[in-house]
């Protein structure tokens, strides 16, 4: 096991990634911010807290569920009102893109209806795609073997990701 990311380095990487978003974005007025369960949303929120900070855009932040092992076997279900979302600007925020599957099955959740624009979020990318997803804001991009895989543990004072 090998540490990749150490508390200060996953920091300043969710810094730059809200930086990144705020120069993108600053003419949406409304952001939506929907982090996978788990550590997605613990990143969504970090990152919520940092643009709600650095600038004056709405932000409504939300909980994507979905059974990341089997995402085709129960409905994916938003903490909001999903029409709440309509001509919305979507940012989904997961911790690690592995094979890209839970993104992949959490956009379906978004294209039932009209949005203005989805864009993906993600700390780790370890490039190595089954699905056709790709990430727009990344921390860190990581090329590893098929058989690696990258966990990331996040806390207030001691996140940590490992290549195990």
């Amino acid at each position: 096991m090998q540490v990749i990311l150490n508390q200060a380095e996953i920091d300043q990487k969710i810094t730059r990634l809200a930086h990144q978003i705020i120069e993108n974005t600053f003419e949406i007025e409304h952001l939506y911010i929907g982090g996978i369960c788990g550590n997605g949303f613990e990143l969504a929120k970090k990152i919520n807290q940092l643009i709600l900070k650095n600038s004056n855009q709405k932000v409504t932040l939300f909980e994507i569920s979905v059974n990341k092992n089997e995402p085709w076997s129960e409905p994916i279900v938003l903490s909001i009102p999903q029409e709440d979302l309509k001509q919305g600007y979507i940012l989904m925020v997961d911790d690690v893109i592995n094979s890209g599957k839970t993104l992949q099955y959490a956009l379906i959740k978004f294209l039932e209806q009209a949005t203005k624009a989805i864009k993906t979020v993600a700390l780790v990318d370890r490039q190595h795609r089954r699905y056709p997803i790709k990430a727009d804001y990344v921390g860190l991009s990581l090329s590893t073997t098929l058989k690696e895989r990258v966990e990331l543990e996040l806390s207030d004072n001691n996140s940590k990701a490992f290549l195990l």
